[in-house]
């Protein structure tokens, strides 16, 4: 069995994830299509990237990361049907996303979560993490490591939860002794830098962060906060747990495999410190998550979408006249 890997190729975290997962697997993976059984498109997104001859005669298995139901309008769902009859299976991180998902498609839906990498994210000194970056050392650091504006309009990406964000920010800077000072991470960060800068809290914004500047910027956290309304993870989950980092989250993606209960909170209405009770539960529960023993649920859903029946995927005239008039 030999799997390609289509990423998207714009230095995020779907990038990251087929890396990983190649360098972690290189004896199932290969960089060429045509040599591959099962072609999975880890950014379904970029499906027409690939030929209809290769869609039509491989095993083809789609990630659906996640689905915004404000978002998916019709022309999004004509997209989405039009794109399926090339899908013989579907893989999602959570069960939100995969029963979403249902309503949307007969096909096979195969369930498995995230992992992570525990040799990008051993621990580090929270003193010295604070002191290479140029943080207050003293502070309370909030972090936050994901986009949160739509485009460069300026507008919140309300589905990221950038609005809860600067809600719970403000409620901790005037509950804590402490100086609270936000740590923001990722592109796209327009809207939350513009509303610390009315509430007159101070932010440090590292916006390409290296892997290895990524871990320092987890370890400096005094809290991680994921502020989402839907998610596929996100892997600030599975990253904070790993590194001690105490972290608190609303119930989205993946955060009740993880998390301790006690940690998924109804943000902003909810609001409680994580315990050290809680940091090593959530320490110990995403161990079985790390990738060398994660990888098995990855290669069971590809062993199970080969032993799915042939493939049905014959494109019509109007499909084949579609791909002609936008290749990529």
């Amino acid at each position: 069995m030999k799997i390609y890997v289509l990423a998207p190729r714009e230095n995020w975290i779907c990038d990251r994830i087929a890396e990983e997962w190649t360098s972690n697997n290189p004896d199932v993976t290969t960089d060429d299509p045509h040599e591959a059984d099962i072609l999975w498109l880890l950014a379904g997104w970029c499906w027409n990237h690939l030929s209809v001859d290769l869609l039509t005669s491989k095993k083809t298995i789609v990630t659906v990361h996640h689905i915004v139901p404000e978002k998916f309008d019709a022309s999004k769902q004509k997209d989405f049907v039009f794109r399926d009859q090339f899908v013989d299976a579907y893989h999602v991180p959570n069960e939100g996303t995969g029963l979403l998902l249902r309503r949307l498609t007969s096909k096979p839906i195969f369930l498995a979560s995230y992992w992570y990498d525990e040799s990008k994210w051993e621990s580090f000194d929270t003193g010295k993490a604070r002191k290479e970056l140029g943080l207050p050392k003293s502070s309370f650091i909030i972090g936050s490591f994901q986009r949160d504006t739509e485009g460069n309009s300026g507008l919140p990406k309300l589905e990221k939860g950038p609005d809860i964000l600067c809600e719970v920010i403000q409620k901790l800077s005037e509950n804590i002794s402490k100086h609270v000072h936000v740590l923001l991470g990722g592109w796209r960060r327009s809207y939350v830098t513009s509303e610390l800068e009315r509430m007159n809290i101070s932010y440090t914004l590292s916006e390409l962060a290296s892997i290895e500047d990524l871990r320092k910027m987890y370890a400096a956290c005094s809290l991680y906060i994921v502020s989402s309304r839907h998610e596929g993870g996100p892997q600030a989950i599975l990253e904070a747990a790993s590194m001690k980092t105490p972290i608190i989250s609303r119930d989205v993606g993946i955060a009740s495999d993880v998390l301790s209960p006690y940690c998924i909170l109804d943000l902003p209405s909810q609001l409680s410190l994580p315990s050290n009770e809680t940091i090593d539960y959530n320490f110990n529960s995403v161990q079985r998550y790390e990738i060398k023993k994660h990888k098995m649920a990855y290669l069971n859903m590809f062993e199970r979408t080969m032993a799915l029946g042939e493939t049905t995927n014959a494109p019509g005239a109007e499909t084949l006249k579609y791909l002609k008039n936008n290749k990529s």
